[in-house]
């Protein structure tokens, strides 16, 4: 007989999470319904209000969830790009599923909120970063104008902007700049 495991109200709150994940992996941002997911995960829909209030709720977890795990406080630029552009993180599933809640951003009030709030800080760890390495802090939205940019064309074809070649990219405009 199978036991019945009750899960904590964090280890829930992930599983949902992962699952919302794996939804816009499947579907991009129009596989992130609370349908979609309840069902996928076998939960009911209550559990999304309960732990997010909303699916904008959830999504903005997930977007900090994500921030996270991808976006880390580093220690210097070369740090930096090793964390951005290790395969685990720069590859086409795990990219899309940023793609996917950028373009959900404008219009949902408590992701814009989040976006707001991991942005300013994300810039102001990589213009530390650039600063310590001798380059203009004030380069720091451009350098991660330039990483989205190489994110989105290896969404758009991996073979084109493989991992290595987007890292050696920033590596050389960095260059340049100190």
């Amino acid at each position: 007989m199978t036991r019945f495991t009750r899960l904590s109200a964090s280890d829930r709150r992930q599983m949902l999470i992962q699952t919302a994940c794996l939804c816009m992996e499947d579907d991009g941002i129009a596989g992130f319904t609370i349908d979609r997911i309840c069902t996928r995960a076998q939960v009911s829909r209550g559990l999304i209000a309960h732990h997010f209030g909303n699916i904008g709720g959830l999504m903005a977890a997930t977007y900090a969830q994500l921030y996270e795990e991808d976006l880390p406080a580093t220690q210097g630029l070369a740090a930096l790009l090793d964390t951005t552009f290790d395969p685990a993180r720069f590859n086409r599933p795990r990219l899309n599923l940023w793609l996917a809640l950028w373009q959900a951003i404008a219009n949902t009030p408590e992701l814009t909120a989040e976006h707001r709030r991991r942005y300013g800080a994300h810039v102001a760890r990589v213009a530390e970063a650039l600063r310590t390495a001798g380059a203009p802090a004030a380069l720091s939205p451009l350098l991660i104008a330039l990483i989205d940019g190489l994110a989105l064309q290896h969404c758009i074809d991996p073979e084109s902007m493989p991992p290595e070649r987007a890292r050696a990219a920033c590596a050389a405009f960095l260059t340049l700049q100190t």
